[in-house]
């Protein structure tokens, strides 16, 4: 592996290593709007009425253009040919609110603007209106379902898309008018100007149905911190039905960042929103109590059952894959209706106003107890939690190197599968789900106070790692020279010492994969660990990298230091689940160390060594602010420091950052000491 400094960055963005965030306007009419600036991308975002729209324009050698809708998690975007030299687009029109008619008086809702770029030509590759999903897979692997294809018209210098959507619904429209410049005979390109530019009109729009957004009021409590940007994307992500993981890419319900967010920002959230959280993954629990993690609605549904059914029918159509989701919702919905003081002064009521609730949740907690049984009377590696077959990923590092080839992940069976248990035998000893518990449930839950200690005390050691202090230091030093980076700092925090950490996963045959991770948050999260446990997580947290997590440019999520060479190539600083800092990661640790530090079992050494961690963690924090509303950075480092840089400014990188991530918000809920 070569250091992401050398050679990586696209031309003209070494120097964007951060989010800038434009003002925003939320009051009457006036609606909202805000600007961010994030390595190659610029993101425009307006709400107004029916109207909710996020503009992405994407420069450098590669330009793009993606609108991406709330409604129907719907979006239209141009790819265009590679540039022989990097170009910036300017945005010289803010988006504006449009509302037209399709060719049958169906209404559509979008954006309509004007932006330039300094390119002799613009060769159009690629033109999609669908769904989001249909834009991300095409931006990620370059392939796209032919049925959702259209060629445009030409009529002078306009070109046009517009069709239904593939069930009949009303569709998507996208309109480009060259302002400046001209279009090519046939449609095929645009051509710049005199004054060596293309000056575009765009109208963007789609028809599927608007979401409700959630108001000042029913979205947050008054106590929030008051940042602009986080605020910003909260309210453009949060709606009565469902919370948005993200945008551009994840505009629509997914369950874990629904439910890590309400977890993060449940002090800040106001009621109505926290139960609109909760009101969403309930009604999307599968019959057997697994939480889904994402959904496919409108034309990405429509799509599926095509495939699936040979209907056409938008019947939604819940993912249920991922294994971590199912033992979240218990901890959270306890956290709310038992811990909380707004969430607990309610609680019956809740339930009350709408006796599924309590029904449901009840099919998770069996869940849970059920799956869970194995290890509580015989725990060896084989009853753990493991990922579903054929599948490489099954929690919240959902890309295929995530868990680096792992089957059992640390944090579903070392904190989740313990913490849902525990938070079962509380909801069922509270009475609140009386009318809905039957006596085999109640002799069930019975037990889950008992096995949650079974696996409490013994799964953690399945995965715990020892390193010799010769070994880790070599480990430290030859890591250190593959990514290009001092090991002094991290010799020094090793010192004479063994290092002991848990992996971040178990193989399939059960042998630990020695990766360095940041999962322990969710043990400060939602567990009660040892002083002696808890201090070695926040060792291993608060360590310098390459021994541990922290550099001047955020807690990294993985370190494959002592990991064999091909997970190290794996695992690096160009990988979505690699060296980086994810941002819900911190705020989560911020968090979880509050949290540690309210407990009054804890020795002096350790709540002093918690206090200087979370000193610490917060001139982090504070040094990479322009870049917490993100969803994940990486980092170069020069001149012996590590400095952000946008995730997608590097050539490698194999994605790119969202702009406005849900969970990247925690910071609202979550002051500095």
């Amino acid at each position: 592996m070569t250091s992401i400094g050398r050679g990586v960055l696209a031309a003209g963005t070494a120097l964007v290593l951060a989010i800038g965030t434009g003002c925003a306007r939320e009051s009457g009419s006036a609606g909202l709007r805000f600007t961010v600036a994030e390595g190659l991308n610029s993101n425009e975002f307006i709400r107004e009425g029916p109207v909710a729209a996020h503009l992405v324009l994407r420069s450098g050698r590669d330009p793009r253009m993606v609108v991406a809708f709330p409604a129907g998690n719907s979006g239209v975007g141009v790819w265009f040919a590679p540039l022989s030299a990097p170009a910036a687009w300017t945005v010289t029109g803010a988006p504006q609110p449009r509302r037209e008619s399709d060719s049958r008086g169906r209404p559509l809702y979008g954006i309509a603007f004007e932006a330039t770029i300094a390119a002799p030509e613009l060769v159009l590759n690629q033109a999609i209106l669908s769904s989001v999903r249909v834009l991300r897979d095409f931006d990620q692997h370059g392939t796209v379902a032919p049925e959702v294809l259209v060629a445009p018209t030409v009529s002078g210098n306009t070109l046009g898309w517009a069709r239904d959507r593939l069930d009949g619904a009303p569709g998507y429209r996208l309109t480009i008018t060259v302002i400046d410049g001209s279009v090519r005979p046939g449609g095929t390109a645009l051509a710049a100007g005199a004054d060596g530019r293309i000056g575009l009109r765009i109208s963007s729009l789609t028809g599927d149905t608007p979401l409700t957004p959630l108001p000042g009021n029913d979205l947050l409590n008054g106590t929030q911190r008051r940042l602009g940007s986080a605020g910003n994307t909260l309210a453009y992500l949060g709606y009565r039905e469902k919370f948005l993981a993200g945008s551009w890419h994840f505009d629509t319900y997914f369950g874990r960042d629904t439910l890590i967010s309400l977890m993060l920002l449940m002090p800040a959230l106001a009621p109505a929103a926290v139960e609109a959280g909760l009101d969403s993954v309930l009604t999307r629990l599968s019959p057997d109590g697994r939480v889904a993690h994402e959904e496919s609605v409108s034309e990405y549904a429509v799509l599926q059952h095509r495939r699936q059914d040979g209907t056409a029918s938008a019947a939604p159509i819940y993912d249920y894959a991922m294994i971590d989701e199912t033992y979240l919702l218990a901890p959270v919905i306890a956290a709310y209706l038992l811990d909380d003081r707004a969430g607990s002064a309610h609680a019956r009521d809740y339930f009350r106003a709408d006796p599924r609730r309590a029904t449901d949740l009840v099919g998770n907690l069996r869940r849970v107890v059920a799956t869970a049984g194995a290890f509580a009377r015989d725990p060896r590696y084989a009853n753990l939690i493991g990922l579903p077959p054929g599948q490489a990923a099954g929690q919240w590092r959902d890309s295929a190197d995530g868990l680096a080839g792992g089957w059992y992940p640390y944090d579903v069976n070392c904190v989740l599968v313990p913490a849902a248990l525990e938070a079962a035998a509380r909801l069922a000893g509270s009475g609140l789900l009386d009318p809905a518990l039957g006596a085999t449930d109640r002799a069930a839950l019975a037990q889950a106070a008992a096995d949650a200690t079974i696996w409490r005390s013994t799964a953690a050691r399945l995965f715990s790692v020892t390193m010799g202090n010769a070994d880790a230091a070599r480990a430290v030093t030859a890591y250190a020279a593959e990514v290009e980076v001092r090991p002094d700092d991290a010799l020094a925090a090793l010192g004479s010492n063994p290092f002991s950490f848990n992996a971040i996963a178990l193989d399939a045959d059960g042998g630990p994969i020695p990766v360095v991770h940041s999962d322990e948050v969710f043990d400060l999260l939602f567990g009660a660990p040892t002083p002696e446990a808890l201090a070695r997580e926040i060792a291993i947290m608060a360590a310098p990298f390459p021994l541990g997590l922290t550099t001047g440019a955020g807690v990294l999520v993985a370190n494959p230091v002592f990991a064999d060479p091909d997970v190290r190539q794996r695992i690096t600083a160009h990988d979505y689940h690699g060296t980086v800092a994810w941002s819900w990661v911190q705020a989560a640790f911020a968090a979880g160390l509050n949290r540690q530090l309210a407990r009054t079992d804890l020795p002096g050494g350790v709540r002093d060594q918690l206090i200087v961690a979370r000193k610490a963690l917060w001139q982090t924090i504070d040094a990479v602010a322009p870049m917490r509303n993100s969803e994940l950075w990486s980092w170069i480092y020069r001149d012996g420091a590590y400095q952000p840089v946008a995730f997608g400014a590097g050539t490698a990188d194999v994605t790119e950052s969202d702009a406005a991530q849900l969970w990247s918000t925690a910071y609202l809920a979550i002051a500095p000491p």
